[in-house]
């Protein structure tokens, strides 16, 4: 029984899955924005192409 609190106590203190975590959380807010920012720039230079090919 002590041999599993002991491991139990190491686990509670290894802070690499925290990190892990939080580099995974990084990547998908970065993700997110990227996307965002894409489809918030493609719907603008749709319109400036549409623009471009009715004044051609």
């Amino acid at each position: 029984m002590q041999k599993i609190i002991a491991q139990v106590k190491r686990f509670a203190r290894d802070e690499n899955g925290i990190t892990a975590l939080e580099y995974g959380m990084l990547a998908g807010l970065i993700t997110v924005l990227i996307i965002a920012s894409v489809a918030s720039i493609g719907s603008t230079l749709k319109n400036v192409f549409s623009d471009v090919a009715i004044a051609i």
